[in-house]
């Protein structure tokens, strides 16, 4: 197809087609796109036909199974996807402001089962017209115009946004369940040789991560007081890996090893005596931070304001539980 114009058009197109538009260029296919907006393809392609018409060139390359975006269709769709994005948020914004009163959390999967879920039920108690959905996912969002209103993150501080709120830090320690630990004492490292060790399948994905594994936290331990002197070669009865940080606290709980777990995920465990710390005083700081995020357009709505105090009030239990005094130098947002 190709579209020619003596004359350049200078008239706004309609926007009634950018629906159907952005669906095509998400998906590449036509199919799927009429599927996602129960229209049937003939009815979409007729969309994105009278779309080409009023922008006066092809957006797509059609082929026989999938088409291709040109470069004027991705130049639209940088456009369209953040608007359409935008106009939606605020659709939700009006709609909660007439109906029922909601918050939107995202998180990741371990510090939701871990931390956030056992809490919510005294948020709901104090706020019982208070709604909230939790979207567990390790994926970044823009605050800006995804369907959320706060982000509970885990970080270093220099990577998270001004304004955000530190929740708590963390410190790795060894934990065990006490019936294993009766099988054989752990009065010093190198007795962690007799046991299986827990930790992070996926821990070295990333330099900060790191911080997550057993070898850092064993290469700090055994050369304590011994600076300059390469740490002695360390072997456990065997490993075992897990991708979440609520597996791997799920095994030791059930005696199937020693976990590197990270205290303020534990520290209601600890308190309960279902896990034990060993070698309290063999505790390892980390670098990275517990963060609350908000987003702009949700700052002021009651309901989000009600649960961040919530958060802040939980936060300090959990700093006074395990003993964290933050640093106001390494604070985005001092509290």
């Amino acid at each position: 197809m190709q579209l020619t114009s003596s004359h350049p058009r200078t008239r706004p197109i309609g926007v009634g087609h950018l629906r159907a538009f952005e669906a095509v260029a998400r998906h590449l296919n036509f199919r799927a796109a009429a599927e996602e907006l129960s229209l049937t393809q003939s009815a979409v392609s007729r969309q994105i036909q009278a779309l080409e018409d009023e922008v006066g060139t092809p957006l797509f390359l059609r082929h026989t199974r999938a088409v291709d975006l040109t470069g004027a269709g991705a130049q639209l769709l940088r456009a369209t996807a953040t608007s359409l994005e935008q106009i939606d948020a605020a659709v939700r914004h009006i709609r909660q402001s007439m109906g029922r009163k909601s918050v939107a959390i995202t998180t990741w999967a371990s510090f939701a089962s871990m931390w956030l879920i056992p809490r919510l039920e005294a948020f709901q108690t104090e706020h019982p017209d208070i709604d909230i959905r939790i979207d567990a996912t390790d994926s970044s969002v823009d605050l800006g115009t995804a369907d959320v209103d706060l982000a509970l993150r885990y970080s270093v501080p220099q990577n998270v946004p001004a304004g955000a709120w530190r929740m708590f830090g963390e410190q790795l320690t060894p934990v065990v369940s006490p019936w294993l630990l009766k099988q054989h004492g752990i009065a010093q490292v190198e007795d962690l040789t007799h046991f299986t060790l827990i930790e992070a399948g996926d821990a070295h994905r990333s330099r900060h991560l790191e911080w997550l594994t057993w070898q850092r936290w064993l290469d700090h331990q055994l050369q304590a007081g011994k600076p300059g002197r390469k740490p002695p070669k360390f072997a456990p009865k065997r490993w075992l890996y897990f991708n979440y940080a609520n597996q791997i606290v799920q095994a030791a709980l059930t005696g199937q090893g020693v976990a590197l777990a990270r205290l303020p995920l534990v520290a209601e465990h600890l308190a309960s005596g279902d896990l034990v710390e060993p070698l309290p005083q063999a505790r390892l700081d980390s670098p990275l931070a517990y963060w609350l995020m908000v987003a702009p357009r949700s700052v002021q709505r009651p309901e989000v304001k009600a649960f961040c105090d919530w958060i802040r009030r939980q936060a300090e239990i959990t700093r006074h539980a395990i003993g964290d005094v933050p640093d106001p130098e390494t604070l985005v947002d001092a509290d």
